[in-house]
């Protein structure tokens, strides 16, 4: 085993693995070659957080990343059908990136590119980063092989940020967006010859190109950032979030609300898995204070469809129903807490810890991420099948919450008490010499 690879199986979670494994044996069965590849292995090699994996395959993607979700369980968030780049969840929450290995050609500045399947070699030099030109090959022949044919594992050494080609910024503007999110996120510098291209672009109001469905990807990626205000911050003092809204500037750029979210994403222990849509939280605080008609104009710029609209109006009304249900006084037992917050999405909890002025509840919710939800994930599967259950059956869920409704209910044992050392009484001076 090479030592990237030994890095990689390091960095994977069971469910992650398990993937990989899946991916791995359907390849080798179509004899299509495998790569991890992008921020994957530059936040890998960088010895930062892997977030997410970025896959790409030599052959059809789309029909390979379908098979893979029937067999994994996994879900298809989104299909670009020009890249031929699939997204998808996990079960648990973990994002997947399926493409295919392509060449872009772009005809116009800004344009649609003209793509084709390619090698994987060629794709690396399509890319916008060094840092993100690298692959690792993961097919049984060259299991563990590094591709880096624009030495990015000397940048992110140097910490350095430096564009692929001199038409980086021309060719795909939201790279502009993207070479400032990288900076904040990495904290890594601009090469000289790269931020002479940035200024370039600038100068050229390339940013005015950036398609919605770009800054849509952009603003998602920016929601999943550990502070996206730092990251909003940036992008409004580079005049680039204007291309979202004109009124995003200054006191209306909510950072003050950035900031309370910051403190409620603390609340969730580290290790603890919580699925939260960060997406719907941004734009909440985006447009918070927004007109009507600014806060839809700024949807229109993204992109944004009914889903993302649906979604908006959905967090407000959900918070609202459940601070009714956590001010109710009947929720004395920890098991009736943590069955009552479990129900809903992770980014509802957060919304409602940031806004609501009942300290019962925040105290509550408090108690929900810090206590209760750390205590029910330590009971496992596992646990549950060495009883003689099978996973995914009714009987096996009904024991599962039986197990973690016993477990937080349960009264925490006292220490039992020091006991004092009994006096003895004192020895003689015949006795001591007998002793002797």
């Amino acid at each position: 085993m090479s030592d990237y690879m030994f890095m990689l199986e390091n960095h994977l979670n069971s469910e992650q693995a398990r993937f990989l494994a899946a991916l791995e044996a359907a390849c080798d069965l179509a004899n299509t070659k495998v790569f991890l590849a992008g921020g994957a292995m530059r936040d890998m090699l960088g010895g930062f957080p892997l977030r997410d994996l970025d896959f790409v395959v030599e052959g059809p993607a789309i029909k390979l990343a379908r098979e893979l979700a029937e067999k994994t369980g996994a879900s298809i968030v989104s299909t670009d059908e020009l890249r031929k780049s699939v997204e998808m969840l996990l079960p648990r929450g973990a994002a997947i990136s399926l493409s295919m290995a392509r060449s872009e050609k772009y005809l116009k500045a800004g344009g649609k590119p003209h793509v084709s399947p390619a090698t994987m070699y060629e794709d690396l030099l399509c890319r916008d980063f060094t840092i993100n030109a690298i692959a690792l090959s993961l097919s049984r022949a060259s299991r563990g092989l590094l591709m880096d044919p624009t030495n990015g594992l000397a940048d992110i050494e140097r910490r350095e940020l430096r564009a692929v080609s001199n038409y980086s910024f021309y060719n795909d503007p939201v790279r502009l967006w993207r070479l400032i999110r990288l900076k904040v996120r990495l904290g890594f510098a601009i090469e000289e010859r790269t931020a002479a291209q940035y200024a370039n672009a600038r100068d050229a109001e390339m940013e005015k190109h950036i398609a919605p469905q770009s800054l849509l990807e952009q603003l998602r990626a920016t929601a999943n950032e550990s502070n996206p205000a730092e990251v909003l911050k940036a992008l409004d003092e580079e005049r680039l979030l204007a291309a979202v809204s004109p009124s995003l500037t200054g006191p209306r750029l909510n950072l003050q609300g950035f900031a309370k979210l910051l403190k409620a994403r603390q609340l969730v222990p580290f290790g603890v898995e919580m699925q939260v849509d960060n997406f719907v939280l941004l734009l909440q605080l985006l447009t918070e204070k927004l007109t009507p008609k600014e806060k839809s104009a700024m949807l229109a710029a993204i992109g944004a469809g009914k889903a993302e609209s649906a979604a908006l109006a959905k967090l407000a009304a959900s918070a609202k129903k459940l601070e009714k249900t956590l001010k109710s006084p009947t929720l004395q037992k920890p098991s009736l807490l943590y069955e009552a917050a479990s129900r809903e999405p992770g980014e509802t909890i957060l919304f409602l810890f940031m806004n609501t002025s009942q300290r019962m509840v925040a105290d509550r919710i408090r108690n929900y991420l810090m206590k209760y939800l750390p205590a029910a994930i330590e009971v496992t599967d596992r646990e549950i099948e060495a009883e003689g259950l099978t996973p995914d059956t009714p009987k096996f869920a009904k024991r599962k919450a039986e197990k973690i409704r016993i477990r937080l209910d349960a009264r925490p044992r006292k220490p039992a008490p020091e006991q004092e050392p009994a006096e003895t009484a004192p020895v003689s001076a015949t006795a001591s010499r007998r002793l002797i």
